[in-house]
């Protein structure tokens, strides 16, 4: 693939040489160089891509888990719970934007996706189950590991609201998840970085065998993507831990 002049310059690919050449960069400077070309009109979102080296196809060598993000994400996510009685007054209380149950299950079968995380109470988990072929491939289904499968339905949904975050390895064996905005400082947008990379690192499988972290890429909405260097970030993720 050809890359423009600019977008070589900004990255620092040699002519001739492809993406995959990028230098890598201590976690820091990545950041700075994300920060300095964020220039759209709007606020840029910060992405952190792990490629990791597991098969996601087998069962023991899943990734997932989630992270508070002490500074948020600076963006606002719509929560829809899924609970029946009592809980869907609790929910309600604790700003969760969409509460109920059999309609929703309608909807969401229906196509209706209008929300970005789901928190479902472990007594409705046998029908929301059945919704794995749309919510599954959307990496929207509940699980208890990233405690969005609770009775604890207002604590999950206040915590998702001040900045907690799931991720989840894809097919493909990357990691792809929010950090925060480009107007953050600096030093928040590093802090989210480690906090992340401390959990992905914290959740590699036994099973896993050779180079776990392959390579860790961050990037804003409409910047050019920045390579960390795995053995540095890994080191710092064990001091973050």
């Amino acid at each position: 693939m050809r890359h423009s002049k600019r977008f070589r310059a900004l990255v620092q690919i040699p002519e001739g040489k492809t993406a995959a050449d990028k230098p890598m960069y201590p976690a820091a400077d990545a950041v700075g160089l994300v920060k300095q070309h964020a220039n759209a009109k709007f606020d840029e979102s910060v992405d952190l891509v792990f490629r990791l080296g597991v098969d996601p196809k087998k069962a023991d060598q899943m990734v997932r888990g989630s992270v508070s993000l002490p500074f948020g994400t600076g963006r606002q996510i719509k929560i829809l719970v899924l609970t029946k009685g009592e809980k869907e007054i609790e929910a309600r209380d604790a700003g969760a934007d969409h509460v109920g149950f059999d309609e929703f299950i309608a909807k969401i079968k229906e196509g209706w996706l209008d929300f970005d995380v789901v928190v479902a109470t472990p007594d409705v988990m046998s029908e929301v189950g059945k919704l794995g072929k749309i919510l599954g491939t959307k990496g929207l289904m509940p699980s208890p590991k990233t405690g969005t499968v609770t009775f604890e339905v207002a604590s999950a949904v206040k915590s998702l609201k001040a900045g907690k975050v799931s991720f989840k390895v894809d097919k493909t064996g990357n990691v792809h998840t929010m950090i925060g905005k480009a107007s953050f400082d600096a030093e928040k947008l590093l802090k989210h970085v480690l906090l992340i990379s401390s959990e992905v690192v914290k959740q590699k499988p036994a099973k896993a065998k050779g180079t776990y972290l392959k390579s860790v890429t961050i990037s804003s909405t409409m910047g050019p993507g920045y390579r960390l260097d795995p053995k540095e970030l890994t080191e710092l993720a064990k001091k973050e831990a």
